[in-house]
């Protein structure tokens, strides 16, 4: 492909940016984020949908400015302050991050939502079945789409974009799988947002739009997954955290280019390391 310099945006764009606006008010969570980053989708979506009150701060994190560093040294996005403390206490990580929501929810009676993304604390081998799945989605899918967008030859590419769709075969499988053997809920065979249809979205989202573009990805046509893919990107919490569509073939040019430094991400996609 031509690399034709397209640098990354900072801010929201469409239904994303109405969201910011309504969350810019001071709030005892801080969600600090950067407007392209899935891993900061999945935990802004947790957020909407579990209802939990919160305000964002979009920062760049290439810059790193110190109001992140603060919250995580590391300068990586997702990140949480938590300002009901004094001095205030940060959470990193989105799995984690997702997890402590989805802990302080069942606190929160009062929330806008009475949803969860688990099973009830009474079914906790459907809560290990959700997790199991997630597992699934933090080890292999998200690694290989990343190895399937940055890849450069036409022989890799079609190694990882096989790879890339093996592992939502996998996904689908899972939910098949455990839907006949527990009460996992999401939206495979329900319309409520589950655990691995939050921790997957922003990840199948991206492959309706930026591997289409980049490297001429479709999903294989079926007619349960179609199904399932409409419910999950017309959810409306889903819709209110998506911007439109040039911020993501914009923003991730640098990675379908491999350029150097593009993110930590890539850097250990390309060195063969674990994800940051």
């Amino acid at each position: 492909m031509t690399d034709t310099g397209k640098s990354y945006h900072t801010s929201c764009t469409g239904l994303a940016l109405e969201t910011v606006k309504a969350h810019s008010a001071p709030a005892e969570i801080t969600l600090f984020g950067s407007c392209f980053c899935p891993f900061v989708q999945r935990v802004w979506l947790a957020f909407e949908y579990l209802g939990i009150d919160y305000q964002v701060d979009e920062v760049d994190p290439y810059k790193k400015p110190q109001q992140l560093l603060d919250v995580s040294p590391r300068g990586l996005v997702p990140a949480l302050k938590l300002n009901k403390y004094d001095p205030p206490r940060a959470i990193n990580e989105s799995t984690v991050i997702i997890e402590f929501l989805q802990e302080l929810s069942y606190s929160l009676p009062n929330r806008k939502s009475q949803c969860h993304l688990l099973p009830p604390l009474s079914d906790p081998f459907s809560r290990a079945l959700c997790r199991l799945q997630s597992d699934h989605i933090n080890r292999t899918l998200v690694p290989a789409f990343y190895r399937y967008l940055q890849a450069q030859s036409s022989p890799d590419q079609i190694i990882h974009g096989k790879s890339f769709l093996e592992a939502v075969e996998k996904l689908i499988e899972l939910f098949e799988k455990h839907s006949q053997t527990a009460n996992v809920g999401g939206l495979w065979n329900g319309e409520s947002l589950g655990w691995a249809d939050v921790m997957a979205m922003p990840w199948l989202f991206r492959a309706t739009n930026v591997l289409p573009h980049y490297r001429g990805f479709a999903f294989p046509s079926s007619q349960k997954f179609e199904a399932y893919m409409e419910r999950l990107l017309n959810h409306p919490d889903v819709k209110k955290t998506c911007s439109t569509e040039a911020l993501y073939l914009d923003s991730y040019e640098r990675y379908a280019a491999n350029r150097p430094n593009t993110s930590q991400v890539a850097k250990a996609i390309n060195e063969g390391k674990e994800l940051p």
